[in-house]
């Protein structure tokens, strides 16, 4: 048998098709009422094709940097992550304001991390969401150590205004944000709304 055609009562059909392939195949479906997603972009999934408790291939991003940055002692920098490590959906903008905007509604696993360098005193980590601190973790450095402060959380984005950026701030003499691994920003979608 090469095919199975399911018909639904409105005139729609689904169609399973075997692989030409000497190869065997298997897909289990899970004893639970959900939609059942194989394959597909991050871009073409909805709301509706979520559901309430099965997450699927949701928007995620991870963004790196390739240059050190100046912090300004005593200001909230943007920091410029210029570098897409991935963007499965094209929501975060690596170019100009340095964000990322998904376009799918749900909670979202939010991680920044930045390193500063042989510097002592106080460091922020800070994730905005839409222009504002909305989380932020604090390092004091007592000696001439790297510092490395660091910020996760959950956090709803709406799916089209909402959007999340990463921040630095220091008390001390301005400082350099280094590039090195410790250095990132990333987002993934763990649930939808």
């Amino acid at each position: 048998m090469s095919s199975v055609k399911l018909k639904a009562p409105l005139g729609g059909s689904v169609t399973l098709s075997s692989v030409d392939t000497a190869t065997d195949y298997t897909l289990t479906v899970p004893a639970a009422n959900a939609t059942v997603i194989t394959t597909a972009s991050s871009a073409n999934i909805t709301q509706s094709m979520l559901g309430t408790n099965v997450t699927g291939n949701g928007p995620s991003f991870r963004a790196s940097k390739n240059s050190g940055q100046a912090i300004t002692t005593s200001t909230w920098t943007k920091i410029q992550f210029n570098v897409e490590d991935w963007d499965t959906n094209s929501n975060y903008d690596n170019a100009t304001n340095y964000r990322f905007t998904p376009t799918v509604a749900g909670y979202y696993q939010v991680d920044l991390a930045i390193e500063f360098n042989n510097v002592s005193g106080s460091y922020i980590a800070a994730i905005y969401k839409n222009g504002s601190v909305y989380i932020f973790s604090a390092f004091y450095a007592g000696s001439t150590i790297g510092s490395h402060p660091n910020v996760h959380g959950l956090i709803y984005m709406n799916g089209s205004t909402d959007y999340i950026e990463g921040y630095a701030y220091t008390t001390t003499a301005s400082q350099a944000l280094y590039n090195g691994s410790a250095t990132y920003f990333n987002a993934s979608m763990v649930r939808a709304a």
